[in-house]
């Protein structure tokens, strides 16, 4: 129960000393993006990877090899602030994470996600989320991925429930033709969640499903894509739930 103390001194940690590395960051984009864009990365998937060992998370993964090599829209069921570290610590390529604007108020950690390619989103505000799902589009057509959780916000239901599936998350796919690639997670919420301030020993599934390419659906699943993307996902933390 005490782990949320390491893991609490960790991420203070790396904020303050990544101030210095934030700066070595810079001089290398000076003389190659890509450099910096992937050391970046880099650096942040191995603090993620810290902080899961200090959360004392099992990690159990299935379907990998579903992630093809070029860009790609992964969605996933979201109840769990875990759910981005887990799941980012995984990306083998460029991938910027669409985030609440809340976000943009913590400081260091808003520099490192601007960094990363992440996005801002302002539920509140139509004409600034269309801007924001423009320059995901933007990103998706330079080589970035992009991740986003259409339920729009952490679900605090019961363990295998979804909230409803926001069609627009999926403009990126329809208006790039890249690939959906669904993630399904299964007890993250038992990780900090279930049970705030504490963080406990969990076991955790996470499971990449096959592409979806918006370009082989009938006319029928493209105006359903929400609706058949929240279906896959469902039908798999009900199947890997047995495995918790």
């Amino acid at each position: 129960m005490m782990r949320i103390i390491p893991v609490a001194l960790f991420v203070i940690l790396f904020l303050i000393i990544g101030i210095p590395v934030l700066g070595i960051e810079w001089l290398i984009g000076k003389i190659s993006k890509k450099t910096m864009d992937y050391s970046s990365l880099r650096i942040v998937q191995w603090a993620f990877k810290v902080i899961v060992r200090l959360a004392g998370i099992e990690l159990t993964v299935i379907g990998e090899e579903n992630v093809p090599d070029e860009p790609v829209l992964f969605i996933g069921n979201h109840r769990s602030y875990f759910d981005i570290v887990i799941t980012y610590a995984r990306c083998k390529n460029l991938t910027g994470y669409i985030a609440k604007k809340e976000m943009l108020s913590i400081p260091l950690l808003r520099t490192w996600m601007k960094r990363l390619y992440c996005l801002f989103l302002d539920r509140e505000n139509p004409k600034e989320g269309l801007k924001t799902i423009l320059q995901a589009i933007d990103y998706v057509k330079h080589g970035v991925s992009i991740c986003i959780f259409p339920e729009g916000t952490r679900n605090n239901g019961e363990e295998l429930s979804l909230l409803p599936f926001h069609n627009g998350s999926f403009k990126i796919a329809e208006k790039t033709g890249c690939p959906i690639v669904p993630m399904s997670l299964n007890n993250t919420c038992d990780i900090f969640e279930g049970h705030i301030p504490f963080i406990k020993k969990t076991h955790v599934i996470l499971e990449y499903g096959k592409p979806i390419y918006p370009k082989e659906l009938d006319k029928d699943e493209k105006k359903r894509i929400g609706e058949h993307c929240s279906d896959i996902i469902r039908e798999t933390i009900y199947k890997n739930q047995a495995l918790v």
